[in-house]
């Protein structure tokens, strides 16, 4: 299993990344902006999929991490109607929530398959276990009876 100093760190860069993300797309200046593409749900979806992949995996419950960004998706575009230079969408929001949520199943999928290999790995019987006598039901002679 994973330590926890090693969760730590990925929280961490995960809440990283995230602070990352919302910096850079507040600080863009207004002439980079008419410069991009102009597909805002791609952008946010990309995003938040990338912040929230990272923060999903060092949390227990990807699905709350996925809300969490979910509404900080929705209050993020909300604020942006306060700045001179951007407006709000609801498809940007729309982008952002999915992005997370994509994150969120993924990371999902990544536990259930570490957890069951793990309990895989650990209910592998020992060799004094796997001899086959003739009291064991799985003895070969047993099964043609």
């Amino acid at each position: 299993m994973i330590s926890n100093s090693w969760v730590r760190w990925i929280q961490l860069c995960g809440a990283i990344a995230f602070g990352l993300v919302i910096f850079a797309s507040l600080k863009l200046p207004a002439q980079w902006e008419q410069m991009r593409t102009g597909h805002w749900f791609i952008e946010h979806f990309l995003g938040y999929f990338a912040a929230s992949t990272v923060i999903c995996l060092g949390w227990r419950r990807p699905f709350w991490a996925a809300g969490i960004l979910t509404v900080a998706a929705f209050v993020l575009e909300g604020l942006q109607s306060f700045t001179p230079n951007h407006s709000p969408a609801l498809l940007s929001v729309v982008g952002g929530a999915s992005g997370a949520l994509a994150a969120a199943l993924i990371a999902k999928a990544v536990m259930v398959a570490r957890n069951r290999r793990a309990s895989e790995l650990s209910t592998i019987p020992e060799p004094e276990q796997l001899v086959l006598s003739e009291t064991n039901p799985a003895h070969p002679r047993k099964r043609q009876a």
